[in-house]
């Protein structure tokens, strides 16, 4: 069938700036094809990570705004779940366009909101837009109705999708749920961090100019306890994709089974990072170092467990300290800044709060520490910290630091590495460092976790990606993270 575009909207900026005290004012949220007044009344406050000052404020969505985008999605599924593979690609075409478009300004606003490094927003930006690109190709080869033993197989659109997004690259994980929910047929309503109104008020902007359909998707600033709560209990809402803590996510599955919705959680991590008795420490351990502060290391597959052989202990700690001192923790938009600030004082107190706990451990401080480095008082800056001679049953080496704190952990031999590796509650990713790449690959069986990285940190939008354990359930990316959006019919006879 033929689906009509919403072309005739008349575009209304989501946010202005007030001149007397030039101040951001996010006041709308999108419903139905429109940029409407939130019922809400109340505000969050924006503040900039790199000097703790306010520059703006959202005004948040209401549980009446989320029973409303909820309504207008369900009106949508009804024709858009009919659209053709055609039809959706086209969708994904004109997204990717209008996102694109932007790509410099979704930057820049993520470094000023977030406080991420260039080198990463650039990243993260990147993913964002090509999420559209990548599943246009696999739906393109996606068979949404095929023959399996001699029974007919159809994958259906599932429904209405709840998608709730963090704070640490809201747009990334924005535009590849919503890319997935399009491909499968799907409608949404879609909760980002309020941490992240700027960022989602530019993407907003980009899927308003691409004309979807009115209803496809509808975007409410929100509490997590308030439209993420709604979200999770309203009967029509088929299923919820989460990325966000472990804990809110086994609230989302607590809540989302009395009305039997479809989950998929990607959650937590404390990924092991082994380094093989052959691996060329000259250049594993830099590279491990590097890697254990990614996205300010405010991200859940950061390898910020490094395990390294007993008998090599005294070079890694020289190497380590040698690469700390080449990681420059500063202003996010220089370019080559390696560490920002943490997102929120409230993030800067919960990691300096490991920092202490380690020393108390009895772990051993080999760089960084407590408090701020000179001359970054005012923002949320937190030394480039490493502790040494840590045991894996200290709480800094099995709980969630989100923060530029790595953890060296010395093991007798490799039996003991994966023991230690699998020792946590987490599994959503694992590196592994060898000058034989069998050798790792055999190590790499023995891990539980979903993904697993030899000798470097590698990304494959095609490959699937969630965890073991309590880092979630179900996977995103490619087929797999597809055929979660769907629900398999069996025609027999």
């Amino acid at each position: 069938m033929s689906y009509t575009t919403n072309s005739s909207f008349i575009f209304q900026p989501k946010f202005a700036v007030s001149k007397s005290i030039k101040m951001i004012q996010i006041n709308k949220i999108y419903i139905n094809g429109e940029f409407v007044s939130p019922r809400g009344t109340e505000t969050f406050n924006l503040i900039d990570p790199t000097t703790n000052q306010k520059t703006g404020e959202v005004t948040l969505g209401n549980k009446e705004d989320i029973k409303a985008a909820i309504a207008a999605a369900k009106e949508a599924f009804k024709a858009f779940s009919k659209t053709t593979k055609e039809e959706r690609i086209d969708f994904l075409r004109k997204l990717h366009e209008t996102v694109s478009k932007r790509e410099e300004e979704l930057v820049s606003v993520m470094v000023s909101e977030y406080g991420g490094t260039l080198q990463f927003c650039r990243m993260s930006v990147q993913n964002a837009i090509s999420a559209f690109t990548n599943t246009i190709e696999l739906v393109e080869s996606f068979d949404f109705e095929t023959t399996i033993g001699h029974s007919k197989l159809r994958f259906e659109s599932l429904g209405v999708v709840g998608i709730i997004t963090p704070w640490n690259a809201s747009n990334g994980f924005i535009c590849t749920k919503l890319a997935t929910a399009i491909a499968a047929g799907c409608t949404a309503v879609i909760k980002p961090s309020e941490m992240s109104a700027r960022q989602t008020q530019i993407i907003t902007e980009c899927f308003h100019e691409a004309g979807l359909p009115k209803g496809v998707f509808n975007i409410v600033n929100g509490l997590g306890n308030v439209v993420g709560t709604e979200i999770t209990a309203h009967p029509d809402v088929a299923k919820i994709s989460f990325t966000g803590s472990t804990v809110t996510g086994k609230a989302i599955a607590k809540g989302a089974v009395d009305t039997m919705k479809r989950v998929t959680l990607e959650l937590g991590g404390k990924s092991p990072n082994i380094i093989l008795e052959d691996a060329d420490l000259t250049t594993a351990i830099p590279m491990a170092v590097f890697g254990a502060y990614m996205n300010n290391g405010q991200a859940c597959i950061a390898p910020t467990r490094l395990l390294v052989p007993e008998d090599q202990l005294e070079e890694v700690n020289r190497l380590a300290i040698e690469a700390v001192k080449n990681v420059k923790v500063g202003n996010p938009n220089e370019e080559d800044t390696l560490v920002g600030p943490m997102v929120s004082a409230k993030q800067y107190d919960r990691v300096q709060s490991y920092i202490q706990l380690g020393q108390s451990e009895g772990a051993t401080l080999l760089a960084g520490g407590e408090g701020k480095p000179e001359g970054l008082e005012n923002g949320n800056f937190v030394k480039a910290t490493i502790f040494t001679n840590v045991r894996n049953n200290m709480r800094i080496a099995q709980e969630e630091i989100f923060g530029p704190v790595l953890s060296i952990i010395p093991y007798k031999n490799e039996e003991e590495a994966v023991s230690i590796a699998n020792d946590t509650t987490y599994g959503l990713a694992a590196y592994i460092s060898s000058s034989d790449k069998e050798h790792a690959e055999r190590i790499a069986a023995q891990i539980d976790a979903g993904r697993i990285c030899i000798n470097g940190f590698a990304h494959d939008p095609k490959a699937p990606f969630g965890g073991f354990k309590q880092s979630g359930i179900g996977r995103e990316y490619g087929v797999f993270g597809l055929e979660a959006y769907l629900e398999p019919k069996a025609i027999l006879g």
